[in-house]
């Protein structure tokens, strides 16, 4: 008895740790939610080929879920690093080079001239740095389903 009592005394000191609810700006997306998040967007596809949703915004940095089902828009970003977290499908990371054809606050251009090719599968991450032209390249029929995470460049 005695030590059944033990027992439910350490369950009722150990219990509330295990109750409490996740520290705020906490957030987690299980690998089963971010699944069905991806075949969710694979519906919603828009007319650049893109579908995206925000999974969180804070202060200074955005995490994005995003798909493509072909090539996207080649862009630069002066104020923002982009981290790449490959999620499903396959496609190429196209980096560095000259922009060509740079409109607009965004930095979107018409392509990059010169720059490196990296494929990309799922568990790959990439981290592009303030300032390096970028393009995502998937192949026809093919898609490329990505977090991708914002956030100001380190300080120089």
């Amino acid at each position: 008895m005695k030590i059944f009592l033990c027992l439910i005394a350490t369950a009722l000191l150990v219990a509330p740790a295990f109750a409490q609810d996740d520290p705020p700006g906490f957030a987690m997306w299980t690998a089963a939610e971010l699944k069905q998040r991806d075949q969710a967007l694979s519906t919603k596809v828009g007319p650049d080929h893109s579908s995206r949703e925000t999974l969180a915004e804070y202060p200074s940095q955005r995490l994005r879920l995003l798909l493509r089902d072909a090539d996207g828009a080649p862009e630069v970003h002066d104020n923002e690093v982009d981290v790449v977290i490959v999620q499903s499908g396959e496609g190429t990371l196209l980096v560095g080079g000259t922009m060509i054809g740079a409109r607009g606050r965004g930095g979107v251009g018409t392509s990059i001239e010169g720059g490196r090719r990296h494929p990309l599968g799922p568990g790959d991450v990439a981290y592009i740095p303030a300032k390096v032209p970028h393009a995502f390249l998937v192949p026809s029929g093919k898609h490329l389903t990505y977090i991708l995470v914002k956030f100001p460049p380190p300080p120089e």
